[in-house]
């Protein structure tokens, strides 16, 4: 048994609404080979791409499986307050209910956080997407915030349900966590995203623009919510490089063909001193592991 303080979390709902998918002025992506593309990209309802599917390969640019949502309120206050408080406080693993239209009353997960755009993505049942539509109103029962591991001072968890941590085949060694990821990256390749001075919201991005790279650390088969390991890697407070930290996230969105980009990763646990020891394990995904899936 791990210890956690997770009778002292606080459950809280926040709300959003199944985003539109957006350009901007340009409908133009320039690749990082300078190729002009037009592709899909955020928001919206993705039919045929689900955590368990291939991240890479997709004729798509920062492609986000499943619904993607966000919360429009604007309070003056706060300025864009209540989208700020669904992506800080929904985590993975989260139940999200849709609360509107003809899908009223089906549940989901939260699977991811995706940065720059500031949505929640949400995996729900084949045929529950069939009956969604773009403005449908998504409940998150927000659960995990302040979580810690009381025997593990050294180790940060953060953007995580208690009941997905559950769900993880993570085992003490000694002063350390030895926890189940299908690849480790080095930290020398992630791109957008870093220098962000906080975790809980966002993702930052595996570039996978140098080939032998790929191919050195197994890449290319990298799925959409798998867990990952990325080495010299600290997210203790805002993400930087740091030999010898250890950081583990969730694979939340496709790669990408723009400059800087890729795959993106939400934080999930990480260690300034690494106390972090992954262990590599092809299932450590969260379609597996929450049995989202029976198809893979």
């Amino acid at each position: 048994m791990i210890r956690t303080n997770v009778d002292r979390l606080v459950k809280i709902s926040v709300m959003g609404e199944v985003a539109s998918p957006v350009y901007g002025r340009s409908i133009y992506n320039i690749s990082a080979h300078g190729v002009p593309m037009v592709l899909p990209g955020v928001g919206g309802i993705t039919y045929n791409v689900r955590v368990g599917d291939p991240a890479c390969g997709w004729e798509a640019d920062h492609v986000e499986p499943g619904v993607s949502i966000e919360n429009k309120e604007n309070d003056p206050r706060y300025g864009q307050g209540a989208n700020t408080a669904l992506n800080v406080l929904s985590c993975i693993g989260n139940e999200a209910i849709v609360v509107s239209g003809e899908a009223k009353g089906a549940r989901g997960v939260v699977i991811g956080k995706h940065g720059g755009i500031e949505h929640v993505l949400v995996d729900f049942q084949p045929v529950i997407l069939e009956k969604l539509i773009i403005g449908d109103k998504v409940l998150v029962k927000a659960f995990g915030v302040g979580l810690k591991l009381l025997d593990y001072p050294d180790i940060k968890v953060m953007n995580m349900d208690p009941l997905f941590l559950k769900a993880l085949d993570v085992k003490p060694l000694e002063d350390k966590l030895e926890i189940p990821v299908t690849h480790v990256i080095p930290a020398s390749i992630m791109g957008s995203g870093l220098g962000a001075n906080q975790t809980y919201s966002g993702d930052y991005d595996i570039q996978l623009f140098d080939e032998p790279t790929r191919e050195e650390y197994g890449l290319d088969d990298l799925k959409l919510g798998d867990l990952v390991a990325i080495i010299d890697a600290d997210h203790s407070y805002g993400r930087i490089y740091k030999k010898g930290a250890v950081t583990v996230g969730i694979v939340v969105h496709t790669d990408c063909v723009t400059s800087g980009h890729g795959p993106g990763v939400t934080t999930m646990f990480t260690s300034s001193t690494g106390k972090i020891i992954p262990r590599i394990d092809s299932k450590a995904n969260i379609a597996y592991l929450l049995k989202l899936r029976t198809d893979i």
